[in-house]
């Protein structure tokens, strides 16, 4: 090919098309390699959009056959039928799949569709259908995303022994499953399933839940799941999970008294977290560096040892979260349209979509006593809340994390109603290095949701209005 581009992406997920998208907008000649055959990668093909439309409208189902009634709202009978849920979720996810390429026409980005594979740091390969193309290009980025983690000697045949991509495309509701990890992914998946009507079981072999989120925070989550129904086996070393006559049967032992215990589920989903997928890249042979974990090597420039190989995203140290990725395609872009992009990883938001919500953005508790840090908190339930309470949402509260000494803003913690929403607000005031006082001082709509922060911003000094 005559044709050389300024850049070559490989990957079509959340960094990757990001990526190309804003190279693009600077004036650089962009190309875009996916071996899916449609882009928006994990995330809106078998992860964060489907799973988001299954957690919607199965929370609907239950409120409707659950919570309606006892508001005065009465129904007939209710009655689920997964296959059309099935087919809402994978139209949603076709146009926005086809949005992707929309877009890329409209920003002049070249869609390759095949593996990409790095022949040199100036030359890719594209196979597709037994067809070998090869580009010349100034530079490369990798953004091929991650893959589901497994157990030694668990296989995931995606029938009855699944991961979070068999989770989302089941036929009919199952009896029970268990879901093996207790975090964010395995959560939600098990609270779309409970709300359906299938008995859930988490086992992990931690004795909390959401490994690295605050702990009261977490404490309070789990409390909450167990009321919806959902049985925790905490502590707990998974031994095996086998097939047996079309069901399956998960093994564990507890870590403390190593008794051992069977369940005989109709699922099992396996949750223990994702992988660095650069399988078939030829990264050893041109000589890119990993770390111990298998992740890409990159510097403050997210470039990797070798000159003008770059990569992003879940191949790269930090949280394996799609805007994390997208920042990082984002500041790559700008940083070889020569401007000074960058990412700030202290003010990086997370959430869980459960109902309620569980959202963060900066430290929590443990990482600032660790780091001998002095803070102050302040606290304001929800249920003190007064839209939260004509809306029957009570459960939950904010808490933000202080400096004392100069009030800055260090950390903002909730679970609650819709703030997987309402943490924008503080990822905005960290970034401006707000003080608690900023935020008290600043006037919130009454009645919303958002009026808690503004009360647990009052609470860093002791002076809440409500509670």
């Amino acid at each position: 090919m005559n044709k050389v581009y300024d850049l070559i992406v490989i990957g079509g997920g959340p960094g990757g098309y990001v990526c190309a998208i804003r190279a693009a907008q600077l004036g650089l000649r962009v190309a875009c390699v996916e071996s899916r055959g449609t882009l928006g990668g994990t995330c809106l093909n078998v992860g964060c959009i489907p799973s988001k439309s299954l957690l919607n409208l199965s929370e609907n189902y239950k409120k409707v056959k659950n919570n309606f009634s006892q508001q005065g709202i009465e129904v007939g009978e209710v009655k689920l039928n997964i296959k059309k849920m099935m087919s809402n979720k994978n139209k949603s996810v076709q146009i926005l799949t086809k949005g992707i390429e929309f877009l890329f026409k409209k920003n002049k980005v070249d869609y390759f569709k095949g593996k990409g594979v790095i022949f040199s740091p100036s030359d890719v390969i594209v196979y597709n259908d037994g067809k070998k193309l090869s580009y010349k290009t100034k530079n490369i980025v990798i953004a091929t995303g991650s893959s589901p983690m497994s157990l030694p000697g668990i296989d995931i045949d995606e029938k009855n022994i699944i991961s979070s991509t068999g989770a989302l495309s089941f036929s009919s509701v199952p009896k029970s499953m268990v879901v093996i990890g207790g975090g964010y992914i395995g959560l939600e998946m098990g609270s779309v399933w409970s709300r359906l009507g299938t008995e859930v079981t988490v086992i992990e072999n931690l004795d909390f839940i959401t490994p690295g989120m605050d702990r009261e925070i977490s404490n309070e989550f789990k409390k909450i799941l167990i009321k919806q129904g959902i049985k925790f086996k905490l502590n707990c070393k998974v031994l095996s999970v086998i097939n047996k006559d079309n069901k399956v049967e998960v093994q564990f032992e507890d870590n403390n008294n190593k008794t051992k215990e069977n369940i005989i589920v109709d699922k099992a989903l396996i949750s223990v977290g994702r992988k660095p997928f650069t399988e078939g890249l030829n990264l050893s042979k041109i000589g890119v560096k990993k770390d111990s974990k298998g992740k890409i090597k990159v510097d403050k420039k997210l470039q990797t040892n070798i000159k003008n190989i770059y990569a992003i995203g879940d191949v790269i140290d930090g949280p394996m979260l799609a805007h994390k990725a997208e920042e990082e395609g984002i500041a790559v872009a700008e940083i070889l349209a020569g401007q000074s992009g960058h990412v700030n990883y202290d003010v990086i938001p997370g959430v869980i979509y459960t109902s309620p919500e569980v959202a963060y953005v900066g430290k929590t508790e443990e990482t600032l006593k660790k780091n001998n840090i002095d803070f102050k908190v302040g606290k304001f339930p929800f249920m003190a809340n007064s839209r939260a309470k004509v809306n029957n949402e009570t459960e939950g509260f904010v808490k933000i994390l202080a400096d004392t000494k100069t009030d800055r803003v260090l950390g903002v913690h909730i679970i609650g109603p819709h703030c997987g929403d309402m943490i924008a607000e503080m990822a905005l005031a960290m970034e401006f290095g707000a003080s608690s006082e900023d935020i008290a001082r600043t006037c919130h709509a009454h009645p919303t949701h958002t009026e808690a922060i503004k009360e647990a911003a009052l609470a860093v000094d002791k002076r809440p209005i409500h509670f």
